[in-house]
């Protein structure tokens, strides 16, 4: 959560009239990250799943005709999206942890197979550790993901900020000739450093979701 400070990009709100504007950054221009109003509708001391689910969608709803527009004239190009797992890509706060397999965030799963659909990677990287690497890749293939790549974190990521390690991996796959039109997640931790033309940024309520 500290990486927060970090963040250089342009906060655009759904209340804005350019939110749906689909223009994508090139890869060496800061990101802009679009993010849901949520200063409003959240529970004193838990998160209410109803609200969770409406601010996910309220996303979603900006990313995906980004994502469309994007993807109508490839050229050739190898593009990508990259989703963080824990309350992006599967609701881990709202199950108990032996309740497998996780269900998916229905949003983002829709959208992971709509890009899918047109050729683009879809990418994970997540902090949970690498022990459970398996268990994760079958969970998200359960719950309906396509998965071309999954990153967890070996020993030695241990040991470094878990944006520093998010980071590198979007280079990593950078480096495999992919170009990332998306990286979506719910911590700013997912989406500082780069490495994406455009990051969208799902409701963590001041970290009350993981």
């Amino acid at each position: 959560m500290g990486a927060a400070a970090a963040v250089a990009a342009t906060t655009l709100t759904l209340a804005a009239p350019t939110a749906s504007a689909a223009t994508p950054t090139t890869p060496a221009a800061q990101p802009r990250t679009t993010t849901a109003a949520t200063t409003t509708a959240v529970q004193t001391t838990d998160v209410d799943y109803a609200t969770w689910q409406r601010d996910v969608a309220a996303v979603i709803a900006v990313a995906r005709p980004y994502i469309e527009q994007r993807t109508t004239q490839p050229n050739g190009e190898k593009q990508a999206i990259v989703l963080d797992i824990d309350n992006t890509s599967l609701e881990t706060d709202f199950h108990h942890f032996w309740e497998l397999p996780t269900p998916a965030v229905t949003q983002v799963r829709d959208l992971a197979r709509f890009a899918d659909s047109r050729g683009v990677a879809i990418f994970f990287v997540t902090a949970r550790p690498g022990i459970i690497h398996s268990l994760t890749d079958w969970n998200l293939k359960r719950a309906g993901y396509p998965v071309d790549g999954l990153y967890a974190r070996d020993l030695p990521d241990l040991f470094h900020e878990v944006s520093t390690y998010k980071t590198e991996k979007h280079a990593e796959i950078e480096a495999k000739g992919h170009t990332i039109i998306a990286n979506i997640g719910n911590n700013t931790t997912d989406l500082v450093g780069g490495h994406a033309e455009r990051t969208f940024k799902l409701p963590d309520y001041g970290g009350r979701l993981s």
